[in-house]
C-alpha cells in the first residue's frame, strides 16, 4: 500500500507540474517589423481601442491588440538624428520618441519625443497627429496621464525636471524641478503621480492637482538604480524594478540579492514586500484582471509575480524571452503580453526589429 501511495504521489506530482507548464506563459507569435533607425524603447497598452504602443527610433509602431496586425506608426518630429551628442556624459543621440500616455475618455494619446523636446497628442482612434507641446526639458523619457486633473506629466531626463500640460488645450502649466534624473513614473488616477529618482534610489510623490513635490520615500533598492515602476491603484501599490546592472549586465543572468522588485505602499510609501527578480529590468506592468506583476528583463526573462494580498507576493514563474527584451507591456483584455526586442551586430547597429507575444 505505502509504494501504491508513494507512486499515486509521484504521478500527481507529475501532472500538477505538466499543468502548471501548460498553463503558464509561454511564445504565441512573432511579428517583425520593418526596419528603421534606433532601437525599441518603451511599450503601451489601449485595453480599450484595442492598440498596443511601441516605441521605435524616429516612431510609435502600433499593433491591433487582437489580430496583432499592424494598425499604423506615429512619426516623431523631425530634428537632427546626431542631437544630444556631445552634451555632458553623452556619446549617444537623444532617441526619437520614448514612451506613449493614454487617456481614453479623451480619446487622445501623447509621446514622449526625446529628440524634439516635444510631446505629439493623436487620435488613439485614427492615429492622427492633433498637435505638437513643446516641452520645457531636455529628453523627455516617461510620460503618464493623471485622470484626476486630465493633466499630462513628461519627465525629462536630462532635464532634471517634469512638464506638465493641460491634456484637452495643451497648454503648458507648470515645469516642476526634480533636482536629478527620472525614470518610470505612474499615476493612481486620484490626484497623485509618482516618478523613480534613479541616482539617489528614491520615489518622488507629486500633488498632481498643486503641481508641488510632497513625499520622498526610499526606493528599497540595495543601490541605485531603481528604474522600473508599475502600479496598482485599486490597491494603492508601487511595483519599483531594481536595476544594478544598470543598461548592462555587470553580472551574469540569474538570481542575485540586489535583483529586485519592491513594493510601496502609495499612501506613506512603506514597503510592502520584495520579490526577486531578474538582471537588467526596463518596463514592469500590472494586470489587474489577474493580480500578475511582470518585470521584463533584458538578460532575456519575464518573471511573472503574483499578487496573493495586497501585502503578499510571489514568484509565479520565470519565462524565457530573448537577451535583450527589457520592456514589455500586458493587455488588460486578453492578457497577453507583447515584448519588443532587436538584434545589435558588433558595431552596435540595430536589425531584426520584431515583438514577441506571449499567453497563457
Amino acid at each position: 500500500m505505502n509504494i501504491l501511495l508513494i507512486v499515486f504521489a509521484t504521478m500527481a506530482t507529475a501532472v500538477a507540474a505538466g499543468t502548471a507548464a501548460a498553463d503558464g506563459y509561454h511564445l504565441l507569435q512573432t511579428v517583425p517589423i520593418t526596419p528603421g533607425d534606433g532601437n525599441f524603447d518603451y511599450a503601451a497598452a489601449d485595453g480599450v481601442n484595442r492598440r498596443v504602443y511601441f516605441s521605435h527610433g524616429d516612431e510609435v509602431v502600433v499593433l491591433d491588440a487582437d489580430s496583432n496586425a499592424l494598425a499604423g506608426k506615429i512619426p516623431a518630429p523631425e530634428v537632427d538624428p546626431s542631437y544630444g551628442i556631445g552634451l555632458p556624459g553623452r556619446t549617444t543621440p537623444y532617441q526619437g520618441v520614448h514612451l506613449v500616455a493614454i487617456a481614453t475618455e479623451l480619446g487622445r494619446g501623447f509621446t514622449a519625443n526625446g529628440r524634439a523636446g516635444s510631446s505629439t497628442i493623436f487620435d488613439l482612434k485614427t492615429l492622427e497627429r492633433i498637435g505638437e507641446v513643446k516641452l520645457t526639458g531636455n529628453d523627455p523619457n516617461a510620460v503618464v496621464y493623471d485622470a484626476a486633473t486630465q493633466r499630462v506629466f513628461t519627465f525629462n531626463e536630462d532635464g532634471e525636471n517634469a512638464t506638465v500640460f493641460d491634456a484637452k488645450t495643451g497648454q503648458v502649466l507648470a515645469t516642476i524641478a526634480l533636482g536629478t534624473r527620472p525614470a518610470f513614473a505612474a499615476s493612481d488616477d486620484k490626484g497623485h503621480v509618482f516618478v523613480n529618482l534613479i541616482d539617489k534610489n528614491l520615489v518622488q510623490r507629486i500633488d498632481a492637482r498643486n503641481l508641488t513635490l510632497t513625499d520622498q520615500w526610499p526606493a528599497g533598492c540595495t543601490a541605485p538604480h531603481n528604474e522600473t515602476m508599475a502600479i496598482d491603484k485599486s490597491n494603492g501599490r508601487l511595483f519599483v524594478g531594481c536595476r544594478p546592472d544598470f543598461r548592462r549586465l555587470l553580472n551574469p543572468p540569474g538570481p542575485r540579492p540586489e535583483r529586485i522588485m519592491v513594493v510601496l505602499d502609495t499612501n506613506d510609501g512603506h514597503k510592502v514586500a520584495t520579490v526577486p527578480i531578474g538582471g537588467n529590468p526596463d518596463e514592469a506592468a500590472f494586470d489587474p484582471g489577474t493580480g500578475l506583476v511582470f518585470s521584463a528583463n533584458g538578460e532575456g526573462t519575464i518573471t511573472v509575480i503574483k499578487q496573493e494580498a495586497p501585502d503578499k507576493y510571489s514568484v509565479l514563474e520565470t519565462v524565457a524571452t530573448e537577451p535583450g527584451a527589457a520592456r514589455l507591456t500586458v493587455d488588460p483584455k486578453t492578457h497577453k503580453i507583447f515584448a519588443p526586442n532587436n538584434d545589435r551586430t558588433s558595431t552596435g547597429k540595430e536589425q531584426n526589429f520584431r515583438i514577441l507575444i506571449l499567453g497563457r
